[in-house]
C-alpha cells in the first residue's frame, strides 16, 4: 500500500500538464475542480449549457481554471463538446436529473452520456470517470435508475477502463438536499416521509467524492489498474433512516421542538406526486418516480453486485494520496460526516465558527484559499 501511494505521489510531481474536462457546471463539479488543481499539472475546463456562473466562483483558483465551455450534450451535433475534449488526459461526466419526465431522462442521462463516452473515445481521452448514482439498474422501476445504468454501460463500452462512481445522497455546503428540507421546514409545519421513513440512506460529502474522482483521473498505471474498468459505490461513515435525516435537518436548523415529523403512506404520495410533477419545478416538487425510489435503501452494497466487481470507496481514499489539504493521514479514509459538515451550512449560523480550528474542513471559500496557496507552493517547487 506504502509503495503504491509513493508511486502515485511521483507521478504527481511530474510537470507535464493535463487538461480534465468536467461535463456538467453543477455543485459536486465545483468541489471536484478544487481537488483536480491540486495537482499543479492539471488545467480544468468546464462544460455544460450555462458553465459561465459556476467559472466565476472558481477562476479565484488562478490559471488552472481554463476558460469555459457552453455546450449540449444533446445536440446532434455537439461540435463544442468534441472540441473541448481534444486533447483532454481525463473527462468526468456528471450529466444528470433528479426530477424530469421520461423523455428529458433518456435524453440527459442515456443518450447525452452516450455521446460523451463516444466523443471521449474519438479524441482519444486517457481517463473516463462517470457520476452515476447507487440504485442505477437497467431493469430498476424508474426511468431515472434505468437510464443511468445505460449511461453506465455506455462508458464501459467506449472505454474498458473506465470508472463509475455511484454516490449516495451527496452533501456540503452548496447541496439540494439538506437545504431543500431547510427550506421546507421553515415554510411547513412538518416535514413529511414516507412508509414510516424506514428506507435507509448513507449520505455522502462532496468533498470526499471529489477525491476519489482526482484519484481515478490519474493516469498512474498503478491507479487504472486499481480503478479501471470498476465500479465504486460511495457512501459516508454514517447510515440513517430518511426520518433519521429529517431529524437531522430539524436539529441543525434550529427548528427541533418546533416541526413535527409525519409520515405518510406511500400511496398518498403517489397522488401528490400525480399533480405536483405537472406544475413547475419548485422546492415542493415530488414525483411518483421518487416516491417509488423511496421504497428502496440507498446505501453502499454489503457484496459486489457487479460482474466487473467493485471498489471500496474508503479503501480507495486510503490506498491513495491527494494533494489537498483537506486529505487524510496515510492509510486512512477521513469519510467526513454529516455531524461534522451540517453545522457549517445549516441554521443561523451557516460558516465555520469564529476561533475555532476547522482543520481544513471550513466554508467553500476557505477551501478556495487553501488550494490556491498549495497550488501556487506547489509550482515554485517544480
Amino acid at each position: 500500500m506504502l509503495a503504491r501511494r509513493m508511486a502515485s505521489n511521483s507521478a504527481a510531481k511530474q510537470t507535464s500538464q493535463r487538461k480534465i474536462v468536467l461535463v456538467g457546471a453543477g455543485f459536486l463539479a465545483s468541489y471536484i475542480a478544487r481537488a483536480l488543481v491540486a495537482d499543479p499539472r492539471n488545467r480544468v475546463v468546464l462544460v455544460s449549457r450555462h458553465p459561465e456562473a459556476l467559472h466565476a466562483k472558481l477562476v479565484p483558483l488562478g490559471a488552472q481554471i481554463l476558460p469555459p465551455v457552453s455546450a449540449d450534450i444533446t445536440s446532434p451535433s455537439p461540435t463544442s463538446l468534441q472540441s473541448a475534449l481534444q486533447g483532454a488526459s481525463a473527462v468526468v461526466s456528471m450529466v444528470g436529473l433528479l426530477s424530469a419526465p421520461a423523455k428529458a431522462m433518456y435524453e440527459v442521462q442515456e443518450k447525452g452520456a452516450q455521446t460523451v463516452a463516444r466523443l471521449a473515445k474519438e479524441e482519444g481521452v486517457g481517463r473516463m470517470v462517470m457520476i452515476s448514482a447507487i440504485g442505477a439498474d437497467e431493469h430498476g422501476p424508474t426511468p431515472y435508475q434505468r437510464t443511468k445504468a445505460a449511461g453506465e454501460k455506455a462508458f464501459l463500452e467506449a472505454d474498458s477502463t473506465a470508472t463509475i462512481i455511484r454516490p449516495s445522497i451527496v452533501f456540503g455546503p452548496g447541496d439540494s438536499f439538506f437545504t431543500r428540507f431547510e427550506t421546507l421546514a421553515k415554510w411547513l409545519p412538518f416535514l413529511p416521509v414516507f412508509g414510516g421513513g424506514v428506507v435507509r440512506f448513507q449520505p455522502v460529502y462532496a468533498g470526499d467524492i471529489a477525491r476519489a474522482v482526482e484519484i481515478c483521473c490519474r493516469d498512474d498505471p498503478q491507479v487504472v489498474k486499481h480503478v479501471g474498468g470498476k465500479i465504486i459505490e460511495a457512501g459516508g461513515p454514517d447510515t440513517f433512516t430518511y426520518r433519521e435525516i429529517m431529524q437531522l435537518v430539524l436539529r441543525y436548523s434550529g427548528l427541533q421542538g418546533r416541526r413535527m415529523i409525519l409520515s405518510l403512506p406511500y400511496w398518498l404520495g403517489m397522488i401528490q406526486g400525480f399533480f405536483l410533477e405537472k406544475l413547475p419545478e419548485s422546492i415542493f416538487t415530488v414525483t411518483r418516480d421518487q416516491i417509488r425510489q423511496l421504497r428502496n435503501d440507498n446505501i453502499v452494497a454489503v457484496s459486489a453486485v457487479s460482474p466487473l466487481g467493485s471498489v471500496d470507496f474508503a479503501g480507495l481514499l486510503s490506498a491513495f494520496p491527494s494533494s489537498l489539504p483537506t486529505s487524510s493521514p496515510p492509510g486512512q479514509a477521513g469519510l467526513t460526516s454529516v455531524y461534522k459538515s451540517l453545522p457549517t451550512y445549516l441554521g443561523p449560523a451557516k460558516g465555520p465558527v469564529s476561533g475555532k480550528r476547522t482543520h481544513g474542513r471550513g466554508g467553500i471559500e476557505d477551501s478556495f484559499e487553501e488550494v490556491k496557496r498549495l497550488s501556487e507552493k506547489a509550482k515554485k517547487q517544480s
